[in-house]
């Protein structure tokens, strides 16, 4: 995905007032050991992308961030602010990645086969308990998401995440011993 960024300067709440009514989203690009840069990214052209996107996949998508020198450097969200009643993007946080520095990540889990499951035809319902899996890696050895089989799965069984297929270069972040889909009894 492709982004245009321009930088700003960060002076007074008035001027991010001013971007956000001009059409523009107040962003910062971090950078490991190097200080970060206040960038503007288009409205517009960021919610094109967020249509694009599958839901949920927003944390482990690379965007190519181009600045207005022509410039490219690959990056992701890492926070994202919106309005209180409206739910517009008020604000972006941007990592970018550089090749030999890891970086911590939300990985989606897609649960598959839950149209043919057993225990959902039996009148059971498919309860996500865990819907990301936060890893460490390298921005080559990123996974777009992890996919979960649940084809097989009876009333009351339970997947945990070691049940996933993590690849050896991804180090997650959490117990792999906890449940994360169940079949249970509506």
């Amino acid at each position: 995905m492709k982004l245009n960024i321009y930088h700003r300067t960060v002076e007074r709440k008035s001027d991010v007032k001013k971007f956000r009514r001009e059409g523009k989203i107040p962003a910062v690009l971090y950078v490991r050991g190097k200080p970060s840069e206040a960038i503007v990214v288009d409205t517009a052209e960021f919610e094109k992308v967020m249509r694009d996107l599958e839901q949920g996949r927003l944390s482990t998508t690379k965007f190519t961030l181009v600045s207005e020198d022509g410039k490219k450097r690959i990056g992701i969200v890492k926070d994202i602010q919106y309005h209180i009643t409206s739910y517009e993007v008020i604000h972006l946080d941007f990592e970018e990645l550089l090749d030999d520095v890891k970086v911590n990540v939300n990985v989606p889990i897609v649960c598959t086969g839950a149209a043919d499951c057993v225990g959902i035809k039996l009148g059971g319902v498919l309860r996500q308990v865990i819907r990301h899996l936060r890893v460490q890696c390298l921005p080559k050895d990123l996974p777009e998401f992890f996919e979960l089989e649940v084809k097989a799965l009876q009333l009351n069984d339970a997947r945990k995440l070691m049940d996933l297929e993590i690849p050896s270069a991804v180090r997650p972040l959490r117990s792999l011993n906890e449940v994360a889909v169940v079949i249970a009894k509506r």
